[in-house]
């Protein structure tokens, strides 16, 4: 029986605290009845405070599962509690009416199977985050390319970033962030949720990429968010490292350089969105 509007999960890792309350915040400010998850994989569960002062699921891991195998656990509870699930990090901002016009958006376009907004820079700036089907030089050069190789390389990775693409359309995008990703419930049922075998990073990559096979998975540039795009396997070794397993995992799993589905699908998001 579905009791809620909408079902919402967080994965935390000794997240703060004040951000953690600044997306309840938010969420309990919006006119739809709406079930939190909150997934700790802290090793301490120093956040029984937070399940006292708000209505949450509180979830203690006692241990780090990854960034997909904590939201999977929190979907496997809510595919039965609401038509739609947003998987959502807590270092954003938005305006609490995203959930409803999001629901509204899902409810009139029952074709779409993940929504995914417009992305800005606490500074006001857009990001590129509408990307095509990575090839390994996408993500590898994005990552480690000094910068005076980036400029000589920049028009393919901007093409990656559809960075020429009009970003003030829809777009249908087999490519898109985790940050906040506002899903139908029976298809993620339907694709088994995230791959648990990403401990952390491009686990979203292959989440849009299997929905996209089935449904379309829409930027919408009218639902917009703030992220405050830590980049933290930019600065610390270990992140860096779960980093390129992740990726290398993904390529393993989905072809290195011969990727026909990635370079049909990539076709069709070029000759869709010119």
């Amino acid at each position: 029986m579905l009791n809620y509007d909408l079902t919402a999960s967080m994965v935390l890792f000794h997240t703060d605290i004040a951000e953690i309350e600044h997306v309840l915040h938010l969420i309990r400010s919006s006119p739809l009845k709406i079930k939190v998850y909150l997934v700790d994989n802290s090793a301490n569960n120093d956040l029984e405070k937070v399940k006292e002062n708000w209505d949450v699921v509180y979830i203690y891991n006692n241990d780090n599962l990854g960034y997909g195998a904590g939201h999977n656990i929190a979907m496997k509870n809510a595919y039965d509690e609401a038509k739609y699930h947003l998987v959502i990090n807590a270092d954003i901002d938005f305006d609490p009416d995203v959930f409803k016009r999001s629901l509204d958006y899902m409810e009139a376009n029952p074709d779409v199977g993940l929504l995914s907004p417009m992305i800005k820079h606490p500074n006001k700036q857009m990001l590129y985050y509408c990307r095509l089907l990575p090839t390994p030089f996408d993500l590898f050069a994005r990552r480690f390319l000094p910068f005076f190789l980036k400029d000589i390389f920049k028009k393919k990775l901007d093409d990656y970033l559809l960075a020429n693409k009009d970003y003030s359309k829809q777009m249908n995008i087999p490519n898109l962030p985790g940050c906040f990703m506002f899903a139908r419930t029976s298809v993620l049922r339907q694709i088994d949720g995230f791959d648990e075998n990403f401990f952390m990073y491009v686990e979203d990559i292959d989440l849009t990429r299997r929905i996209h096979k089935i449904s379309k998975t829409i930027y919408n540039p009218e639902i917009v968010v703030v992220h405050s795009l830590a980049r933290g396997s930019y600065n610390a070794l270990k992140l860096t490292l779960y980093h390129i397993k992740s990726a290398i995992y993904y390529f393993n799993k989905w072809g290195w350089f011969f990727d026909d589905e990635r370079v049909e699908i990539n076709k069709k998001v070029n000759s869709s969105t010119n």
